[in-house]
C-alpha cells in the first residue's frame, strides 16, 4: 500500500523514573517492542528543578543494543568502559552502539534553566548483537539543519531529508531521526520506505496528523502502511521526532538494559557481567 500513512495508534507518555532516580516521561517500551520494531524504549527527560535528575544513571551495563542520546538542553557527563569520555551538550547527540558489551554511566549536571533530551534505544540484529561496541558524539554544530520558505526547521540525526544527510551513518537498521519544528499554518511531508516502522512523538503544541487526526504535545503517533507522513498545523506551532527504521523481527529477550534473543543468551549476559567477564573488547 502506498500514499499517505494512517495512524495506527496513538500513545501518551506516562510519568516513571529510572536510573538512581530520574524523573523522565516514559513514551514507549517492552509492551510495544513488537509493534516499534526495530526501537525498544524511548524516554523524555525534562526539568527545571535539579533535584529531579541529578543523580542521574551511574555505572551500568548495555549489551545487544545501541542508545541514543539527544539534548535540546543542559548537560549529560558520559565515561565508559571503551575509555570514551565527555560532555553531552544543548543539541549534541551521543549515539553508542553497545554490542558484546560496555559499561557506562551518564550523570547530568546541575544547570540554569531547564534539563531536556531523549534516550533512545535502537534493537540489534542476532548478526549484530556481539559486534564491537562503538560510541559517536556529535556535536550540534555537526547536525545538518534544513530551514525551509515556510519556516519548518528540519535538523537530521541520521537519514536524509530533502536530499541532505545526517551525520550518523552506516547503521544496520537504517534509522533516520529527525527534529522537526513546524510554525502555525504550514505543512510537512516526507516519504519514507514503506517497509519502515514510523512514529513521531510530539512534544510542544499540537498539528494534524495524516490530515485528520489532532495531536497534541505528550503523545506518540504510531504509523500504519503508506509511504508518505503528512503533519500540518493550524492555530499552534509543533515539534516533534520523527523515527524510522527498519523491522529485525527477530525474538527479544529482555531484561534491564540488557536486550538478546533467547534466555539462555541473557542469562549468560548477567552472569559474565558478575563473573566480570562481561566486556570483550580491549
Amino acid at each position: 500500500m502506498s500514499g499517505i500513512r494512517p495512524i495506527k495508534k496513538i500513545i501518551m507518555s506516562r510519568t516513571t523514573s529510572d536510573g538512581a532516580g530520574v524523573k523522565l516521561k516514559r513514551v514507549f517500551s517492552k509492551e510495544l517492542a513488537t509493534l516499534t520494531d526495530p526501537f525498544l524504549l524511548l524516554d523524555f527527560f525534562g526539568s527545571e528543578n535539579p533535584d529531579d535528575y541529578i543523580a542521574g544513571f551511574p555505572w551500568h551495563p548495555h549489551r545487544g543494543i545501541e542508545t541514543i542520546t539527544y539534548m535540546l538542553s543542559g548537560q549529560v557527563r558520559h565515561e565508559d568502559s571503551l575509555g570514551s569520555h565527555g560532555t553531552i551538550e544543548s543539541g549534541d547527540c551521543q549515539w553508542m552502539t553497545a554490542g558484546s558489551g560496555i559499561i557506562h554511566q551518564e550523570m547530568p549536571e546541575r544547570v540554569e534553566g531547564s534539563m531536556m533530551g531523549f534516550q533512545l534505544w535502537a534493537n540489534l540484529p542476532r548478526s549484530h548483537k556481539m559486534i564491537h561496541p562503538r560510541y559517536r558524539e556529535i556535536k550540534s554544530a555537526d547536525i545538518p539543519e534544513i530551514n525551509t520558505e515556510e519556516g519548518i526547521v528540519v535538523k537530521i540525526i541520521a537519514g536524509k531529508y530533502n536530499g541532505v544527510e545526517g551525520s550518523v551513518k552506516e547503521i544496520i537498521t537504517e534509522p533516520e531521526y529527525l527534529d522537526v519544528s513546524m510554525p502555525v499554518d504550514t505543512e510537512f511531508r516526507h516519504v519514507i520506505d514503506k517497509e519502515h516502522t514510523v512514529f513521531a512523538y510530539v512534544f510542544q503544541g499540537e498539528g494534524l496528523v495524516s490530515q485528520d487526526q489532532l495531536v497534541e504535545s505528550d503523545r506518540l503517533v504510531l504509523f500504519g502502511n503508506g509511504d508518505e507522513v503528512v503533519i500540518t498545523t493550524q492555530d499552534s506551532p509543533i515539534r516533534f521526532l520523527l523515527i524510522s527504521g527498519k523491522p529485525i523481527g527477530e525474538p527479544i529477550a529482555w531484561y534491564g538494559s540488557i536486550v538478546m534473543n533467547t534466555k539462555e543468551e541473557l542469562e549468560q549476559a548477567f552472569r559474565e557481567y558478575q563473573e566480570g567477564s562481561f566486556i570483550k573488547h580491549k
